[in-house]
């Protein structure tokens, strides 16, 4: 009889942490290292205009605990401000605007830090920018003076800073990105179902041998073993067989594909108890998706090709990996192997050996691309935790901002300006939505705070018509360009809070992504609707 020793406790189970019971929902999305760089990011706003939309933003970077934010704001809160900014009461009136938004801001989180400016200390954008830490990225709305846009686009140029820009007025808004020089995100978080790369066209001599053991005697297997073959070992055998009587090929075409799931499907038992074979059927399922030659997948390539010319990009941990990946991909022309086997109908053992299996090879690969990194000047330094992430994604790595430095910006608008308007005369017979460049257009050319003839503070639509013009040469005359005009025209440069609400719940994601470096961010203007509530994004 065996003893019961009453002394014997078992160990105390620690509850999650009060931190991590407060951020639970989005630790689940970028786990606690996307947390960790979001708690020590420091966020500049420069607001202007009516102020709404940049506090919205911030207001949702404050909810998930970025770690502290400035805003710099010349303006006094007026009676205007009370009826689009919930941020802003009667009690602010008469006060700086910063003083205001910051001191409600962290009432929401009081885990995070804000400062406001300009006071005692720092009373101008220059001086604000020649004093503070390096932000992690700046935020500016618009209209902003040429002045500040200047000092800020000089200051991230200097500093490597993501700068977004903001434009809220009446129905529309639209946000742009501007990244400094090319942006790399490993970890994009890629759909379960994409990621699955069993090489079966192009099994190592561990995976064969152990498929080729447990399909030796197939036909002679009890109905629970042959029930039980898992289906990546099934897809094996009978591609064997294939290749045998196909001078050696493999299926390559649907026609082949089609008519070898159909041969997978034939051979599934159905005298059964369960009158048919899961595994069989998974097998089958599988074919089209599965057999598939190792490629090199359009982002990947565009990473191989891109041509580093910024000092900081052959420094950079990211690039360094990069390089070993492509040598690797040259030499055995496949990408590392991310070692990950779908869950199917197998016993529980031969599951888990074949997940070693497929987890000896991943670790493998990626001790391969580790070794040159190391060997590589500058690569001694880099968390093989950083290699290892990077081969698990490396089919779907992603280079934001990777050629729209190359021309100049006036030149890319006037070369999207033309497609899309090509676009737009076809829109009728494709049935495609109309573009909302018209949108960017009105809004680009009240972009700036400048005195206009009459002196009113705000141009005549014929004044925003000229300012398009010469921003893109016959606009003027579109129709819809025109339209669009007359509305930003109307609103006066007036913010509405819902449109200012959700396009700063719009930026705020964008903006975690690139603090995180996790997911793909837009690449690199989000243009919205509030008339057809429909937004289009466009590399402007």
């Amino acid at each position: 009889m065996t003893e019961i020793v009453m002394s014997q406790t078992p160990p105390i189970l620690h509850g999650p942490s009060e931190k991590e019971r407060k951020y639970d929902r989005q630790l689940r999305l970028w786990a606690a290292s996307g947390q960790a760089a979001l708690e020590s990011a420091n966020i500049l706003l420069v607001n202007s205009g009516p102020g709404t939309v940049g506090v919205e933003t911030l207001k949702n970077l404050v909810l998930p605990g970025i770690g502290r934010f400035a805003i710099y704001d010349e303006a006094r809160v007026e009676e205007a401000d009370l009826g689009v900014n919930f941020f802003l009461d009667e009690d602010s009136l008469g006060k700086p605007r910063s003083e205001s938004l910051t001191g409600h801001l962290l009432e929401l989180n009081p885990e995070v830090q804000g400062d406001w400016y300009p006071n005692e200390n720092v009373k101008t954008l220059d001086s604000l920018l020649t004093s503070s830490p390096v932000f992690t990225t700046i935020i500016y709305t618009h209209p902003i003076t040429p002045e500040n846009l200047s000092l800020l686009e000089s200051h991230g140029q200097q500093h490597q800073t993501p700068l977004v820009a903001i434009h809220s007025a009446g129905f529309y808004s639209y946000f742009r990105i501007n990244l400094p020089g090319a942006f790399p995100i490993v970890d994009t978080h890629p759909d379960e179902t994409a990621t699955t790369d069993l090489r079966l066209l192009t099994p190592w001599p561990e995976l064969a041998v152990f498929a080729e053991e447990l399909t030796k005697n197939i036909d002679d297997l009890s109905d629970f073993e042959h029930g039980h073959l898992p289906y990546v070992v099934i897809l094996l055998h009978y591609l064997e067989r294939w290749k045998a009587e196909h001078d050696g090929s493999y299926p390559s075409t649907y026609k082949e594909k089609t008519e070898f799931r159909r041969i997978v499907q034939g051979v599934a038992r159905t005298q059964n108890a369960e009158g048919g074979e899961e595994n069989f059927d998974e097998a089958a399922a599988a074919v089209l998706k599965t057999l598939v030659v190792p490629s090199l997948p359009s982002g990947l390539k565009e990473i191989f090709e891109y041509e580093r010319t910024n000092p900081a990009e052959q420094k950079s941990g990211f690039w360094v990996i990069a390089d070993a990946v492509k040598a690797f991909y040259e030499k055995h022309k496949c990408l590392p192997l991310p070692g990950k086997v779908p869950d199917m109908k197998a016993q529980s053992k031969v599951y888990i050996q074949l997940q070693n299996i497929y987890k000896a090879k991943a670790r493998k690969d990626a001790a391969e691309i580790l070794e040159t990194v190391q060997a590589t000047a500058g690569g001694q330094t880099i968390d093989p935790a950083e290699v290892d992430l990077f081969c698990k994604n490396a089919a779907f790595v992603k280079l934001i901002n990777a050629t729209t430095g190359k021309i100049s910006r006036a030149d890319r608008l006037n070369e999207v300006a033309a497609q899309e308007f090509r676009n737009d005369e076809q829109a009728e017979m494709t049935l495609q939505p109309l573009s909302l460049l018209p949108i960017y257009l009105a809004m680009q050319a009240t972009a700036h705070q400048v005195e206009t003839e009459d002196g009113r503070g705000w141009p005549r639509q014929e004044e925003v018509l000229a300012r398009v013009a010469k921003m893109v040469p016959g606009a003027d005359e579109n129709e819809r360009v025109r339209q669009a005009v007359e509305e930003v025209a109307r609103a006066e440069g007036g913010e509405l809070h819902n449109v200012a609400a959700l396009t700063g719940g719009m930026v705020a994601q964008e903006m975690i992504k690139i603090i995180t470096k996790q997911y793909i961010p837009i690449d690199n203007t989000c243009l919205f609707d509030g008339i057809s509530s429909r937004c289009q994004i466009l590399r402007l």
